[in-house]
């Protein structure tokens, strides 16, 4: 259904041809209802898949500052059973992690057979931040590439399903979202004076985002640019695919121990 926001492998992308405010022209409460169905559908397909233990999924959110990935988290795998989901969040590196190679701190995040492993940030961060402030040259980043689809090409072949969204909102929106941080007491914490520093150098990010994408996006852990101006378009864009790659892992209750119809509780 929402195909249309897949990378294709070796794409080029220039994110100025997608528009961030696109809601699929669909009212508020027909979307709140195919989300509900959707969130249905994912209690069920975890619970399977937790059961079955032999498959995961890994999320990966990358986003600008305020571009959602808090809210996706609670609002598309909020209601899921929390054993059998975790969620990391990645900061900047420590001193120890920065003594060891970019992946290190990531790896042993990745979900164990059975589980969804949410990542907001990731080891794109990697190619991002460090690229935009020149802190890595290109041929460190192009290497930095190759690794990244040689880990995630690893993951998959031991059963850990791979989907990538970038949640993509306008500078306008952007701004509208850092101011309301600013005049809501309860949420100042979330802001940061160092966000501005990043803010402006938002060209920057959209080229490197491309670029992540056209070397990254591959049909084992493909991106995904959703339009995330409108949260409620962006949780139903993410719960469907989500929703989608889950029913083509197709997870299977375990088969229950022999002679279980002949034990009597008493």
């Amino acid at each position: 259904m929402f195909g249309k926001y897949r990378i294709d492998e070796d794409a080029k992308v220039d994110l100025k041809d997608y528009d961030p405010g696109e809601d699929g022209k669909l009212d508020k409460d027909g979307m709140e209802e195919e989300v509900a169905k959707n969130l249905g559908a994912l209690d069920e397909l975890q619970f399977k898949l937790y059961a079955e233990g032999k498959q995961s999924l890994l999320i990966v959110l990358q986003a600008m500052d305020a571009g959602g990935k808090d809210g996706t988290i609670r609002k598309v795998f909020g209601d899921l059973n929390p054993q059998g989901v975790r969620v990391t969040s990645f900061k900047a590196p420590t001193s120890d992690e920065l003594s060891r190679d970019f992946l290190w701190r990531i790896h042993a995040h990745t979900p164990a057979k059975g589980m969804i492993g949410i990542f907001n940030r990731s080891h794109y961060e990697d190619v991002l931040i460090v690229r935009v402030n020149k802190w890595i040259d290109k041929n460190e980043c192009e290497r930095r590439y190759r690794q990244i689809n040689d880990f995630e090409r690893m993951l998959t072949e031991h059963g850990t399903a791979i989907l990538k969204f970038y949640l993509h909102i306008s500078k306008d929106e952007q701004k509208k979202r850092f101011q309301e941080r600013l005049d809501d007491p309860e949420r100042q914490w979330k802001f940061c004076k160092g966000d501005l520093d990043t803010r402006k150098q938002w060209d920057d990010y959209m080229l490197q985002f491309g670029d992540v994408f056209r070397n990254t996006s591959t049909k084992r852990a493909p991106w995904y640019v959703v339009p995330a101006n409108n949260k409620r378009y962006r949780n139903l864009v993410i719960s469907t695919i989500v929703r989608e790659a889950l029913e083509e892992m197709d997870p299977k209750f375990p088969m229950p121990e022999e002679g279980l119809e002949n034990i009597r509780i008493e």
